[in-house]
């Protein structure tokens, strides 16, 4: 029997609220995170993830708080980044009910961070959060919520960041993000026959078909999306009612 595929909404939350917009930017309200929490895990999500998005920028830690509540009332694995830059933000985050921490800025200016992680709470606590740009034929690095670019190709990262410990990898299109033109297939593609981790596809969904694309063709044990979802365009059991009806393993 295969692993089932998984169906994962992204809280991107900002001043406590969750937002979204395109390419990481021109953010508006989409919401409440604990009310949307509680519909996604009654819809059937497989996960939920919480990203403080300004977090890195403003220099702080995550909303532990809000977190707390959030995780309160979930009984599904839940995600939680933005923020994190030590072992002592991880261990805080986790002990408010997080299942696994997502790292990026911080990975990426000290990845040994990575390996600690995967050490103290084991790797399939450790999820490697990559944005990831188009630059001709390859792909760059953005870090600090895409607002700076690193000089890292996007493939070479992913292979080292399993290679140092990450048990997942969340592969975001900074070009794809919000557009619902579809997930970036060459992205998802290179990242999926480069690493043995479990890579979730992050950027661009606006249809059921763009899930199963990610899952089929793009290689991913799991799709991720938030404005479609959050804003009632569809619903995480119609994705999993349309995958399960194209011969995609999902949990019921």
């Amino acid at each position: 029997m295969p692993l089932a595929k998984r169906v994962i909404p992204c809280l991107d939350v900002k001043d406590g609220r969750v937002v979204k917009g395109v390419n990481f930017r021109g953010l508006r309200d989409a919401g409440d995170p604990v009310e949307l929490a509680e519909r996604y895990r009654d819809e059937g999500a497989d996960e939920l993830v919480f990203l403080d998005i300004t977090a890195s920028l403003e220099k702080r830690a995550t909303l532990r708080s809000l977190v707390s509540r959030v995780a309160e009332n979930l009984d599904i694995p839940f995600t939680v980044g933005g923020g994190i830059r030590t072992m002592t933000d991880a261990r805080l985050v986790l002990c408010s009910g997080a299942d696994k921490v997502a790292v990026n800025t911080a990975a990426i200016r000290d990845p040994t961070l990575i390996t600690r992680l995967a050490e103290v709470f084991g790797s399939q606590c450790v999820v490697v959060a990559i944005d990831a740009t188009r630059k001709g034929r390859t792909y760059e690095v953005s870090s600090h919520s895409a607002t700076k670019q690193t000089g890292l190709d996007a493939i070479e990262w992913a292979a080292e960041a399993a290679k140092r410990g990450a048990g997942e990898l969340l592969v975001t299109s900074i070009d794809r993000d919000g557009t619902k033109n579809g997930y970036d297939l060459g992205l998802l593609r290179a990242v999926t026959t480069r690493v043995n981790v479990p890579v979730v596809a992050s950027g661009g969904a606006g249809t059921k078909r763009h899930f199963l694309e990610a899952l089929e063709e793009g290689g991913c044990d799991a799709a991720l999306a938030a404005s479609l979802f959050h804003y009632n365009e569809l619903t995480v059991r119609e994705v999993k009612d349309y995958l399960a009806a194209h011969g995609v393993t999902v949990r019921p």
